[in-house]
């Protein structure tokens, strides 16, 4: 026994670490490196895996460290980062996704049971999936990034009633008091564990960080334990697993936590995934193909659209719209751990799960090409998005636009209001351009000259006054953007001053040589700063406690503006 599941892991993980390294070469997710390994080992292949019990509590373990890490993700500050617009265009995406996905799979012959875990797993998109793809790109800090990021946790949130719900099923009986006996007892061990996460946690996590080793141990003492015990209480240990994370979401140390815990996760959830490979019938899927291409349309195409239409009747630029729903466009990792639930339970036919695998699977190779690359497929799709546009913005662009501004400022973030005050401390009159309608009404709200636009719309640029402007100041750290403004600029401006904001250095040279006459690198310049004062105040200790109290002020300051400094991604 012992000897057969060694063998099992072993050829997995070997089969897994070539596919893997040929997915690498051709830029994909692991994720589906992983699951074409389990095809290949499976019973369907080479059959290598079986039925093993013993795997399936390996990747058990993988399924809710991986849920532990999402949950220790769930910080409720990107949904007061972003206001409203998570909330509603999360909760209108999940409505109007599973009403189509129930019809949908209705019509391509599925039971009604059936229909509606199909169409509660393609309301999910993939929190892992989406954060890789954007951290990569540096997009996490962007609007977009923010709003897709607060879409994801009301997503996680409504995967966690559907967990909840499916697991409490397990015992029969009428569903309707089993929801509501399921509420009841959910509802009191939620808050014992918001009551103990609140006054014993902090004090605990003190004492534990005091050796990394130990708060490592605790982490995976933690998880286990709230896991376990919401096992006990007939629960799913999935969602004792994301809520073990959620308690520590605020916690300071969650960085560390989740930096420790992660090589672990990465190790069982692969074998998760090659067991959910594993279990792909391609007999199945074959009596399902017409439901597989209906179904990969649906989430690659419709679902996006769905956030697009939604995200622009609120008033965000089509822009922002299409490259907040484009990170739609995958199934979640929620989805299959619902599914393996409804089947367990006999509620959905091991094909249907089958099927459902298999558009995951299709759906992620497509986000891998698709995230990277929105910009580019908003130019190629932009005329036709141009139809779905709202055709009154928050702000008129006429207004503002034959404005004689010295300055033009594009967006107006951590960078920009510092900027700002420059520039209006020198008195030269200056013109913000953000995407942002809440940045908008709180620059109207200050008297300040601004207008709702995106900096990469060439209409709005063909719009601006910027033959007699003198300066043009872009807080973009977006190359491809920059580029643009900049050859936008200098066509009818070879004289204004352009400053543009980059992260790295091969990005920032490119610009310069696109003809900016200066690139702030943020993370240099501070730096260039410390070391300025360094030079200028020595070991003048009273210089350095009045640079202090200045920066104090300003931080205060910042705080009530809501700013906060990018997190520090660990690839």
């Amino acid at each position: 026994m012992e000897s057969n599941l060694f063998m099992s892991v072993a050829s997995a993980i070997i089969v897994a670490t070539l596919i893997s390294c040929v997915m690498r070469f051709l830029k994909q997710p692991l994720i589906i490196g992983y699951i074409l390994t389990g095809i290949l080992v499976g019973p369907q292949a080479l059959g290598l895996i079986g039925s093993d019990a013993s795997v399936g509590a390996l990747s058990q373990l993988g399924v809710a460290l991986l849920l532990f890490l999402v949950g220790i993700g769930l910080d409720p500050k990107v949904i007061k980062e972003v206001g409203n617009v998570a909330v509603v265009s999360g909760i209108g995406q999940v409505l109007v996704t599973a009403l189509l996905g129930f019809g949908l799979s209705m019509l391509v012959g599925f039971t009604t049971v059936e229909s509606i875990y199909v169409a509660i797993a393609f309301t999910l998109s993939s929190t892992i999936i989406v954060m890789k793809l954007l951290s990569d790109k540096n997009e996490l800090e962007t609007l977009h990034g923010k709003i897709a990021m607060g879409i994801l946790i009301i997503q996680d949130l409504v995967a966690l009633v559907a967990l909840l719900v499916v697991s409490s099923l397990k015992e029969g009986g009428s569903i309707g008091a089993r929801i509501l006996e399921t509420a009841g007892a959910g509802i009191l061990i939620v808050a014992i564990l918001i009551v103990f996460s609140i006054y014993v946690l902090p004090r605990l996590l003190t004492f534990v960080a005091s050796t990394q080793e130990l708060l490592f141990l605790f982490s995976i003492g933690w998880v286990f334990l709230v896991a376990i015990l919401f096992g006990l209480a007939k629960f799913s240990v999935e969602i004792g697993a994301l809520l073990a994370g959620v308690a520590l979401s605020m916690s300071p140390y969650k960085y560390e936590m989740s930096a420790k815990v992660k090589p672990l996760r990465d190790f069982f959830i692969l074998i998760f995934f090659i067991l959910l490979g594993s279990q792909i019938s391609f007999s199945d899927v074959r009596g399902h193909i017409p439901a597989v291409i209906a179904f990969t349309i649906f989430i690659l195409i419709l679902d996006p659209l769905i956030v697009i239409v939604i995200l622009n009747r609120l008033g965000y630029t089509m822009r922002t719209a299409f490259l907040t729903g484009l990170t739609m466009a995958q199934v979640s990792e929620f989805s299959f751990i619902l599914m393996g639930l409804g089947a367990a339970i006999g509620h959905v036919r091991p094909e249907i799960t089958s099927v459902v695998t298999t558009v995951g699977l299709i759906t992620i190779a497509c986000s891998a090409y698709m995230i990277p690359n929105g910009s580019k497929l908003y130019q190629a799709v932009s005329p036709s998005l141009r139809l779905l546009e709202r055709s009154k913005k928050p702000d008129d662009p006429e207004v503002h636009t034959k404005m004689q501004a010295q300055v033009l400022l594009f967006g107006h973030n951590r960078i920009g209001h510092d900027l700002l005050n420059a520039i209006r401390a020198i008195k030269k009159t200056v013109l913000v351009v953000d995407y942002n309608p809440e940045v908008i009404t709180q620059m109207e709200r200050q008297g300040i000259a601004c207008i709702y636009g995106d900096a990469n719309d060439h209409e709005l640029l063909e719009q601006l006054d910027v033959e007699h402007i003198k300066m043009v100041v872009s807080t973009i750290p977006s190359e491809e953007t920059n580029r643009l403004l900049v050859q936008s600029i200098r066509r009818r401006n070879k004289d204004a001053i352009f400053i543009g904001v980059s992260h790295q250095i091969d990005e920032a040279l490119r610009l310069y040589k696109s003809g900016a006459s200066y690139v702030l690198l943020p993370h240099f310049l501070g730096g260039t700063f410390a070391a300025d004062m360094i030079r200028k105040h020595g070991f003048a200790k009273q210089k350095f406690h009045k640079e202090k109290q200045g920066h104090l002020k300003s931080l205060i300051i910042r705080k009530k503006l809501g700013h906060e400094h990018p997190r520090i991604t660990r690839h």
